[in-house]
């Protein structure tokens, strides 16, 4: 028989220890305010650090302006140095058309200048010698940003000259209905002066800032891929060549061998 453990008289059994679901609340809500504590002092130190990384790119976006301009002195004595640049870049080559690297043919310089405080925008200047396109001798285009963080953009109205404007004429060209060519022409380069629907994106005027205006030279230095399958062609033709070279020989030999083996039987 099971022994069995009678209470007291007057006394109660305690009900079994179950956690309150509030404490438990309470603690997660606790949790939480401490981590938004800790989260906001992490925002303070990346603004912090933000601030100082602007400082040092100020600085050091002042210092590199001689070099620059020493650059650009070094590359005027390079003829058709930019358009080639721009050709060999995969992403501004696309937006090439025939007309537009005949015309690029005249840009001696390119500038990209960075705002002082860098935040708020940049600006990009292209020098043209005298041309039979446009008259300007400088077009420019200037990205900012404003406190509230709205991008917009501005550009040197291109003065065309009477039967030139590059923009018309690709306009005309996509326009004409029926026409089917084996390439098809890309918009103009120079559409992107008028370009200013979404001066947040603007994959061009980056990449001339980003990719290109640090470093032209290894653009420049790109090596002409038809030239490469050029000489690539001429080395399968020479070895093809020297692979016949080969079979005569090997089948004049044979006929050699058997002339011997025919005199042989004669004697």
């Amino acid at each position: 028989m099971l022994e069995q453990h009678l209470l007291p008289p007057g006394a109660r059994r305690s009900a079994p220890n179950i956690p309150d679901p509030r404490s438990h609340e309470k603690e997660q809500q606790e949790a939480i305010e401490h981590i938004d504590e800790v989260q906001n002092e992490i925002d303070r130190l990346n603004e912090q650090a933000s601030e100082e990384i602007l400082k040092v790119e100020q600085k050091y976006n002042k210092l590199r302006q001689p070099f620059f301009q020493k650059r650009s002195e070094l590359i005027a004595k390079i003829p058709n140095f930019w358009v080639t640049t721009f050709v060999n870049h995969p992403q501004v080559s696309a937006l090439l058309g025939e007309e537009d690297e005949e015309a690029l043919h005249y840009l001696s310089r390119v500038e990209v200048t960075e705002f002082e405080d860098i935040k708020s925008g940049y600006r990009i200047d292209f020098y043209f010698d005298e041309n039979p396109y446009f008259e300007n001798k400088v077009l420019s285009k200037e990205f900012h940003l404003n406190e509230s963080g709205d991008p917009s953009s501005k550009s040197t109205e291109i003065k065309w000259k009477s039967g030139k404007d590059l923009t018309k004429r690709s306009s005309q060209t996509q326009n004409k209905a029926g026409r089917k060519r084996q390439h098809e022409e890309p918009e103009s380069f120079f559409t992107w002066f008028t370009d200013h629907a979404d001066a947040g994106a603007d994959e061009l005027g980056e990449v001339i800032k980003d990719d290109i205006w640090p470093n032209p030279l290894q653009y420049y230095l790109v090596p002409d891929m038809d030239d490469e399958e050029g000489e690539g062609e001429d080395d399968e033709e020479d070895e093809e060549g020297l692979e016949d070279i080969d079979e005569e020989g090997d089948e004049d030999g044979e006929e050699d061998e058997e002339d011997d083996g025919e005199d042989g039987e004669v004697e």
